[in-house]
């Protein structure tokens, strides 16, 4: 799918920054997801610049309104696309974006920089 659809269910966010002394990992990271995800209307694909994860690349961040956002490091194009794009439908379907731990891809259950609550959880009074 394009990076401009509107019914996405969840934007999947890369690190094109990530690079290593073989090159531009993320940049190739997001090459290949962009091709992989052609046709997944649920994911928008979206380039970003530098995660603040270097080192742990390539990186990237699975976010959508109302859910949950997930940073996942250590990534890499030749290993990982397949997870990636299962991990991405998985957020995806999930209402609030926590997918259980034992449906992630491995990857996505040992490359867990952060987990971050939804923006409408910030504004919530403590009680």
């Amino acid at each position: 799918m394009n990076a401009e659809s509107a019914i996405a269910r969840a934007t999947l966010l890369v690190c094109v920054t990530c690079k290593s002394d073989e090159g531009p990992l993320g940049a190739n990271l997001f090459a290949a997801l962009a091709e992989r995800l052609a046709a997944e209307p649920d994911i928008a694909l979206r380039p970003i610049e530098c995660l603040s994860v270097c080192k742990r690349p390539c990186t990237v961040a699975l976010a959508a309104a109302g859910k949950w956002t997930y940073v996942v490091g250590d990534l890499t194009r030749e290993a990982h696309v397949e997870d990636i794009v299962t991990a991405a439908r998985r957020y995806a379907a999930a209402p609030a974006g926590i997918v259980p731990w034992r449906e992630r891809p491995l990857p996505f259950r040992k490359g867990v920089v952060s987990r971050t609550p939804p923006l409408a959880l910030a504004a919530t009074p403590l009680v």
